[in-house]
């Protein structure tokens, strides 16, 4: 399970697409990511999404890509489209994107059942409040984080207090032209205790 975010250098992930993406506790900076997308991180955008995935989201997120990627064209929309996406949310509501299936109930357990079951690799985008429970749980297995060259100040952070503390293995590192930092972690042991 891939863990992919966008984040600030005080990893804040809350709405990096634009103002209307999460402006919930009245945060106002969103959109904060776009000005430092170029061509590199275009062309890691295409890398991530090459291969078979499938994708796990958190309701709010699911509504925010549903509003905006089925409407485009390209590699990006086509990779999304074929993916099966896993939706964990408490409604009912119908989930129109093709190929969607809610996960409902125990979260951790559901994620645990379809982490085990035969099939791609997961990718988690964005779904700050899901990724809370699966870092929690040690569900995660690879963080992919985006950092922008932009501090924040206030925001929905990656790691949220209360997660276990843990280390983490640098595989890889890069940056872009515009100063993005693209790093990929695999998930270590936790801490040592004195």
């Amino acid at each position: 399970m891939i863990a992919i975010t966008q984040l600030s250098v005080d990893g804040v992930m809350q709405g990096p697409g634009g103002p209307e993406e999460d402006p919930r506790n009245g945060f106002t900076h969103g959109g904060w990511a776009m000005p430092y997308v170029d061509d590199a991180l275009s062309q890691i955008l295409h890398q991530t999404v090459a291969g078979e995935f499938d994708m796990l989201l958190g309701r709010r997120t699911y509504d925010v890509f549903t509003a905006y990627w089925p409407k485009q064209g390209g590699a990006i929309t086509k990779a999304f489209n074929k993916a099966t996406k896993y939706v964990v949310t408490r409604t009912h509501e119908q989930l129109d994107w093709k190929d969607s299936q809610r996960i409902g109930g125990d979260v951790v357990e559901g994620v645990r059942r379809l982490k085990a079951s035969e099939g791609p690799e997961l990718h988690v985008w964005g779904s700050h409040e899901l990724l809370q429970a699966l870092i929690a749980a040690e569900l995660i297995d690879e963080y992919r984080m985006w950092i922008s060259p932009v501090v924040l100040g206030e925001g929905k952070r990656l790691f949220g207090n209360g997660v276990p503390p843990r280390g983490l293995t640098l595989v890889e590192t890069r940056s872009t032209p515009r100063g993005v930092l693209v790093n990929r972690y695999h998930r270590a042991v936790p801490l040592p205790r004195d």
